[in-house]
């Protein structure tokens, strides 16, 4: 077994080239404490912008959910909209007819027939706005209001007799909301002052 002793002998002398270590020769850091305390200040602004953004972030996202939320809840109020400009026309013509029936059914006209229609059509028109309020359109009265141009249309202007110029003095066409939005203007007549 010379073979053996001769590798023994190789990594003996291997090691004595080495030499002892030097206990003034540490190893020294790659980074000085210059370079680490550079670095740490920069990982701070890292982690300074990062939490920065994320809270923008953060905003951003409950921003959207807030106005999607919005959203979704006048989609649910207002999405009836367009039928309940529908609705108004036959409204409209509902109370019409009921007026027109009540000036045939006077008591000087003995007809019971026309009386009855006239009952039914008021109690079709009562029914149908109080379907109306349940879901939230109402009638405007804007009769001796001031006008609006958000919830009145001007179709005449008439003498000021006993009114104040700038109200409305009188209703061609009845005007509707859906929850407080205007969704058929009043055509009104506007009270101004004589010219004489």
């Amino acid at each position: 077994s010379p073979c053996v002793f001769s590798t023994a002998a190789q990594q003996r002398s291997t090691g004595d080239e080495c030499g002892p270590e030097d206990p003034h020769d540490e190893p020294k850091h790659p980074l000085s404490d210059c370079a680490l305390e550079h670095k740490a200040i920069k990982l701070e602004e890292q982690v300074r912008d990062l939490t920065e953004r994320y809270r923008k972030a953060l905003a951003d996202s409950e921003n959207v959910r807030r106005r999607t939320q919005k959203f979704v809840e006048d989609a649910k109020l207002f999405g009836i909209q367009s039928f309940c400009r529908d609705l108004v026309e036959v409204a409209d013509i509902l109370e019409k007819t009921a007026e027109s029936a009540a000036e045939e059914a006077e008591p000087s006209n003995p007809n019971p027939t026309l009386k009855k229609i006239y009952e039914g059509l008021s109690l079709i028109e009562a029914k149908l706005q109080s379907v109306f309020a349940k879901h939230g359109l109402q009638k405007m009265n804007p009769v001796g209001g001031k006008y609006d141009p958000y919830d009145h249309e001007i179709v005449c202007h008439v003498p000021a007799e006993g009114m104040q110029p700038g109200t409305i003095a009188l209703v061609t066409q009845d005007g509707y909301k859906l929850h407080g939005r205007t969704i058929r203007h009043a055509l009104v007549g506007v009270a101004v002052e004589s010219q004489e």
